[in-house]
């Protein structure tokens, strides 16, 4: 699902985070295709250096720093490498999340609570600090974070998750509504059933499951993460400057039904 280059990130410097795979891997090519400097952010390393050579090869400006979301000292030092790597930071796609497979919530161990509240929650959290504090200093920006449709409606054996996703919509419009007259513009995107690492292996582990999704959804297919990067480069360009404090749902239908 290749689209055509339009520029419509051009002359942008962009921090992505997840950038290793799945949906922050396809925003670093379709951000950087689109004509923006791309910082990517993830703790695998060796994932990270592969993307960033292949844009690199396809003549795009491309680095990458090697952290952890949660720890506030690593997102301070990526954002403050896309400015002194390319000169400020105008774009921002939050894209870091955990999920784990489904249990019950009276059985759910409070650890796994924990991780995937810190990742998806505070992780968003402490980017948002370093990224606004930038921007503010730099006239303005835009700032996409990744919630789910899990955000949006709830599903059973999910609770952390259900819930961690629910927060970062809310901690969108808090920002929004916080930063909008000083020119920084939050939104989030909200992805249905989408191709990654961790679906496949949700799929692998739950013959059936990806049928039975398919069948709730009105167009009935799992996403590429092509499709959930697309949207997110809209939200950070210049063309959705009227659009603050939105969730974009990005899932075939699935939440009006």
């Amino acid at each position: 699902m290749t689209q055509q280059q339009t520029g419509l990130l051009s002359g942008k410097v962009a921090l992505i985070t997840g950038a290793s795979s799945g949906i922050g891997a396809a925003a670093a090519r379709v951000f950087a295709r689109e004509g923006a400097s791309v910082v990517l952010f993830a703790r695998r390393e060796k994932e990270l250096a592969s993307i960033v050579d292949e844009l690199k090869g396809d003549g795009h400006k491309a680095a990458y720093v090697v952290g952890d979301v949660v720890q506030p000292d690593d997102v301070a030092r990526a954002v403050r490498f896309a400015v002194e790597q390319f000169g400020a930071l105008h774009a921002a796609f939050n894209n870091a999340g955990y999920g784990v497979g489904r249990t019950p919530l009276h059985l759910m161990d409070d650890s796994v609570y924990d991780q995937i509240m810190d990742t998806n929650v505070r992780g968003v959290w402490n980017c948002l600090r370093q990224e606004i504090t930038v921007m503010l200093e730099h006239g303005g920006g835009s700032i996409v974070n990744t919630s789910s449709v899990g955000g949006l409606v709830a599903t059973p054996v999910a609770a952390p998750y259900v819930t961690s996703k629910h927060a970062v919509i809310g901690l969108t419009k808090a920002a929004a509504a916080e930063y909008g007259s000083q020119g920084i513009r939050v939104n989030a995107v909200a992805p249905g059933t989408t191709r990654s690492e961790m679906v496949a292996q949700w799929f692998d582990q739950n013959p059936g499951v990806e049928e039975m999704l398919h069948q709730l959804t009105p167009q009935p297919r799992t996403a590429e993460p092509e499709e959930i990067a697309e949207a997110a480069a809209w939200l950070c360009s210049d063309r959705a400057s009227f659009v603050t404090g939105a969730v974009l749902p990005v899932d075939g239908g699935f939440t009006i039904l």
